[in-house]
């Protein structure tokens, strides 16, 4: 049994510890895009176009990961990409995180009238498709980063939500709340000493899951060119692109998706080796 137990927890860990690589090299790429890009992103050079990556036959130096139709670098542009994709994650993800779990919490303590008014507002919120609902926010709201990331936080608030509150109701029934009560603690003092620390691993998993869906739904959105500026290079755009020439240019379309699914798995799998590593329950 405890040899089944060490297992499990070296598989935690090396899952935590890759996920958190990986995340960390898409940060710095982002923070240090200007100084590590190879080239320009936007630079076009139709004599370049479509060259291959440079271990394959007819590549030039300096093109690692090749070229698109147009002659621009394509790993100066996911590098830049990945800005547009962590801004997203962070401020969009971090704003979900807080009102989701913000009225999950008051919800779930408070419970009465206020429970159920937030959770009819989450049961027809949930109602509708969440990338048709994007998408029609957008047309509403107008294309630009701004547009991305409070369509994303107006649709992704109840998951944070749903979930927070469900947890708080759990812990609004141990023993340490009642003892907390009886001890003459404020309801709110109760909610923020008492249950939030307990609930904030589940918070936590929830929020770098957020931060991978952020990305995904960013990408969906540059891809059917509802996002940003198309000058801008995103990972969505890129996908898009190299959709087209995908016989061409393979490696066009390839390299932007391992980006994308690279870091949407590490951001769950990151949370989840966080809230394995932290939760008491779980340890």
């Amino acid at each position: 049994m405890l040899d089944g137990r060490g297992s499990i927890r070296r598989r935690s860990g090396a899952r935590l510890w890759l996920s958190a690589v990986w995340l960390t090299l898409f940060v710095l790429a982002a923070l240090l895009a200007p100084w590590i890009s190879p080239h320009d992103p936007l630079a076009q050079d139709l004599m370049l176009g479509r060259l291959p990556p440079a271990w394959v036959a007819g590549a030039e130096p300096g093109y690692w990961l090749g070229t698109d139709s147009l002659g621009r670098d394509v790993l100066s542009r996911i590098i830049h990409g990945a800005r547009i994709a962590l801004v997203v994650a962070l401020i969009a993800g971090t704003a979900t995180c807080l009102l989701g779990s913000a009225l999950g919490m008051v919800a779930g303590f408070y419970r009465g009238w206020a429970d159920r008014l937030i959770s009819r507002l989450v049961d027809i919120w949930m109602a509708f498709p969440p990338v048709l609902f994007a998408i029609l926010l957008i047309a509403v709201l107008g294309t630009g980063l701004t547009s991305v990331i409070l369509a994303i936080v107006i649709i992704d608030w109840t998951r944070f939500c749903r979930v927070v509150r469900a947890e708080t109701l759990n812990q609004s029934k141990m023993d340490y709340v009642h003892s907390a009560k009886v001890a003459g603690f404020t309801r709110l003092r109760t909610l923020a000493t008492e249950i939030l620390p307990n609930v904030l691993p589940t918070i936590i998993a929830l929020l770098t899951l957020e931060m991978g869906i952020a990305v995904i739904v960013e990408a969906i959105l540059s891809f059917v060119n509802l996002s940003i500026s198309t000058d801008q290079p995103t990972w969505g755009g890129m996908i898009a692109e190299g959709r087209t020439s995908i016989h061409q240019a393979w490696w066009v379309l390839v390299f932007p998706l391992v980006a994308l699914f690279l870091t949407v798995l590490s951001f769950a799998q990151f949370g989840d080796g966080l809230r394995e590593r932290f939760d008491p329950v779980l340890r």
